[in-house]
């Protein structure tokens, strides 16, 4: 079932000078997946999002997710990756090529666009959105500048796992047994920049106090380093940090 998001995504006005959010529905081809596009002004960057199992574009924890990054100037996709039809098989759901080629579509439509076509591009994945994201970054190649797991699965990209040469951060809940060594199975096969982050306490779905706010300012981070800041420099050395 999928999760129902309680906070209304306001639409307001055009000031490319001020943080103000602009907010619109959009249809992605070429199936016409449903997604919301929000950006806010003087944007720098835009990040893609894609859900895990069970969940679409109104989840509630990447909505959380997404206005954090709207907050700092950073565009956002969120979009189904399912059609109505198709969200009730379970092969569809864990068919990570399928999802994967549903978010290289997002990716090729997102960069047609007049208005953020030309930002700086990063990919966010929760659960099975992660490999789908992974499958996504090793296929666009230099296009995408960063990408972000939030308690994903990144092992069931499998051998594209290597391919992946975007800095990618791996957040992981510290209670998520057996996720956690997924991720870190996944981190000593990624091809490019790397980390892996620990959120001490965090289950799964990083519902305890102060977990998804640590989501945000880790996500935040790279997102800046990469994307907005950095990405004109080398990429560091690879790190596995636990905090």
């Amino acid at each position: 079932m999928k999760q129902q998001d309680d906070l209304a995504l306001g639409r307001v006005g055009r000031d490319e000078g001020s943080s103000a959010i602009v907010s619109r529905e959009v249809v992605i081809p070429p199936l016409g997946l449903a997604g919301t596009l929000r950006r806010p002004g003087g944007a720098r960057a835009l990040v893609i999002f894609a859900h895990g199992s069970g969940s679409s574009r109104l989840s509630p924890r990447n909505i959380r997710v997404a206005e954090a990054l709207n907050d700092r100037r950073i565009a956002t996709l969120l979009f189904d990756l399912l059609m109505p039809e198709e969200e009730n098989d379970p092969r569809n759901v864990f068919d990570i090529k399928l999802l994967g080629r549903r978010l290289i579509h997002a990716v090729s439509w997102i960069v047609e666009q007049p208005d953020v076509g030309s930002l700086p591009l990063g990919l966010f994945g929760a659960s099975t959105g992660a490999a789908a994201a992974l499958v996504a970054a090793s296929s666009h190649g230099d296009r995408i500048g960063a990408v972000v797991s939030r308690g994903g699965r990144p092992d069931l990209a499998g051998d594209i796992v290597p391919q992946v040469k975007a800095p990618t951060l791996l957040i992981v809940g510290g209670a998520d047994f057996g996720v956690i060594e997924l991720n870190q199975w996944a981190l000593e096969r990624l091809g490019g920049e790397k980390s892996i982050e620990i959120v001490p306490g965090a289950t799964h779905l990083f519902p305890e106090p102060g977990a998804l706010e640590a989501v945000i300012e880790l996500a935040a981070g790279w997102f800046k380093r990469h994307l907005v800041t950095g990405r004109n420099q080398p990429a560091n050395a690879n790190r596995d940090s636990r905090q």
